[in-house]
């Protein structure tokens, strides 16, 4: 999976930091989403798409292989 959450925080004007506090978990969970070090819960990604003003559609898309 790919994502677009830390093009949308930008986008949006937010850090990490409030990013995290608004869906409840770490900055050091946000910074590892980005990375695609880690997938997020269906209960965060719903959380993330609502924080970011999008759908989850729109944050996540598969891998071109």
């Amino acid at each position: 999976m790919e994502n677009q959450i830390k093009t949308r925080r930008k986008e949006l004007g937010l850090s990490q930091e409030e990013l995290a506090r608004r869906c409840g978990v770490t900055r050091q969970t946000i910074n590892a989403i980005e990375n695609d070090k880690y997938d997020p819960t269906l209960s965060l990604a719903f959380s993330l798409a609502r924080e970011l003003q999008c759908s989850v559609d729109g944050l996540f898309q598969p891998t071109q292989s």
